[in-house]
């Protein structure tokens, strides 16, 4: 990494993108330092003397442009800033968070400034999963020409889960892989499709200044909003006591979101299957259990 750039990217970052995208993903990451610097003298931004950030995909510098704090987000350029770039312009700030700028070939995103300190983890889950169901609602608009469907989703799912359950021993209840695959096809085309955050999970809230709470890190599709309820059931699955709170966040978030609650249920029962085996597919020991609990809730 280069002691002369004003970025330092973390070691845990470099090794995170080795382990995905082996030496290019490396190569990719210690080179952030010289391309944030190129992005910062083209965007008349100033690097805060904070280290960056990063979660599997992105790497974040905190900066500013004058006197105005923004965020540099670098993300591995595999297409993805493209579509969240389409996605975040859709929205225009409502719902989510603002974008400033854009470079597609760098993978660079440059976006208002949220409070990273607090997202909806920090707020009771009841209180967190109306937040997360209005901002569904919000963000369900028409969705722009070139956002991949949910159909090409739900059809992998029920094409695809049948082999990797047998690539992993079996972990999944026959009955319960059946039905997730014939929810999939059901799914495939139900519902007048929009805009929908694919990935919507509390710690994907943060807290803003304009509106209270925004939307970030948007993977866009186009389906329907349903789509987006079942991270908000098993991402926090650990608070909820037995059958009766699962089925009630449930009801929480489309209630408040005006969601199809069936269909809802549906998304979570398909998506905890596949979230399940994708789990297993990479070494996570927590959430399978976790989606193995929900479904034990909603299926005979």
């Amino acid at each position: 990494m280069d002691s002369r750039s004003a970025v330092t990217v973390p070691a845990s970052f470099v090794s995170w993108r080795q382990r995905s995208d082996g030496e290019a993903g490396r190569r990719w990451a210690l080179s952030l330092p010289a391309i944030v610097d190129e992005l910062s003298a083209g965007w008349n931004l100033t690097v805060d003397p904070i280290a960056p950030m990063h979660g599997a995909l992105s790497l974040v510098v905190l900066v500013h442009r004058g006197p105005l704090p923004l965020v540099l987000k670098m993300s591995w350029p595999d297409g993805t800033t493209e579509t969240e770039s389409l996605a975040l312009r859709t929205w225009g700030g409502h719902g989510a968070v603002r974008l400033v700028d854009v470079d597609p070939d760098s993978g660079a995103l440059l976006l208002e400034r949220l409070d990273h300190t607090r997202d909806l983890h920090s707020v009771p889950l009841r209180e967190a999963a109306e937040v997360a169901g209005r901002l569904i609602r919000t963000l369900a608009v028409p969705a722009p020409p070139g956002v991949r469907t949910l159909r090409d989703v739900a059809l992998d799912i029920s094409d695809r889960t049948p082999g990797r359950q047998r690539a992993l021993g079996d972990p999944v209840p026959a009955v319960w892989l059946e039905t997730a695959r014939g929810y999939a096809r059901e799914l495939a085309t139900v519902g007048t499709p929009v805009l929908i955050h694919a990935d919507l999970h509390y710690g994907n809230v943060l807290a803003g200044v304009r509106e209270p709470w925004l939307a970030i890190d948007a993977r866009a599709l186009r389906g329907t909003p349903e789509y987006s309820v079942p991270e908000l059931i098993w991402s926090r699955a650990d608070e909820l006591r037995d059958d009766a709170d699962i089925k009630g966040l449930i009801d929480v978030v489309t209630g408040a979101g005006g969601l199809d609650r069936q269909i809802a249920e549906r998304w979570v029962v398909t998506r905890c299957v596949d979230y399940w085996l994708w789990g297993l597919e990479h070494g996570l020991t927590i959430d399978p259990v976790r989606c193995e609990r929900i479904l034990g809730a909603l299926l005979p």
